[in-house]
């Protein structure tokens, strides 16, 4: 079956997730998928140490499972270090591994540890074969179910680019290869100490990851995507989700 993760990039209120729940739930009833909210509690690998961190591993997932309460939605959310694992492990579904720490053992060890589905952010540094180590580590060390994420290898200055080879690379490794959607449309440092995005593109990446065999898509939304406080540039408009997904069905 195929995987669908969606939410806004941070928590930033309980009136946004709220708002992006309550639309997962109709798009959820609709298509007959069941899409899996992501939110971070914290964004610890953000440009500028000015720019917008988030509420905190407390309160945020105190917040996630608040959603999960209120909504019935499964929950996804990323880690930074490994003592965050075991608090996350008990609110959150899908333990989600940043791209730029995919190779920190104590990190990996330590979310497989709680039992929880391990999602891998393919670091920008790496290829898709690359990733057999990290598969590897979660594994060995417990976890149930692990997926890969393809996000997209660095290219020459503030650019990213998409080596769709990568997924067919990583099914061979893991039988869940999920495709990021927005984060790979990104200019990372591109917007004046922010990161920069082209949001016009995430519809044709998801159809293109799907032609290599992507069998999870992840997409960042926002129901005002330019007011967003994190990731904003390359987020998909809350309002336009139902159509992508319909069409990847």
């Amino acid at each position: 079956m195929t995987k669908f993760v969606a939410g806004p990039c941070v928590i930033e209120s309980a009136e946004l997730l709220d708002c992006v729940a309550e639309r997962l739930v109709q798009i959820n009833n609709k298509l007959g998928v069941d899409i899996i909210f992501k939110a971070s509690f914290d964004k610890a690998n953000r440009t500028s140490l000015t720019s917008y961190r988030c509420v905190g591993l407390d309160k945020g997932l105190q917040m996630l499972s608040d959603v999960k309460q209120k909504w019935g939605l499964k929950l996804c959310t990323d880690i930074h270090e490994a003592w965050q694992a075991a608090p996350a492990g008990e609110v959150i579904d899908v333990i989600q591994i940043p791209a730029f720490l995919c190779r920190q053992t104590d990190l990996l060890v330590a979310a497989a540890k709680t039992e929880r589905i391990v999602n891998i952010k393919k670091a920008q540094f790496l290829s898709g074969e690359d990733m057999c180590y990290p598969y590897e580590k979660a594994v060995r060390s417990g976890a149930k179910e692990v997926w890969l994420t393809e996000r997209g290898n660095m290219y020459g200055y503030n650019n990213l680019v998409v080596d769709f080879r990568n997924i067919a690379d990583m099914l061979k490794i893991s039988p869940t290869v999920v495709m990021d959607c927005t984060h790979s449309v990104q200019r990372p440092g591109a917007a004046g100490g922010k990161t920069g995005g082209n949001r016009e593109f995430v519809p044709a990446m998801a159809e293109a990851a799907k032609a290599f065999g992507a069998n999870g898509f992840f997409f960042e939304v926002h129901p005002e995507h330019d007011a967003a406080l994190s990731d904003g540039p390359n987020m998909l408009c809350l309002d336009e989700l139902e159509s992508v997904v319909a069409k990847l069905l």
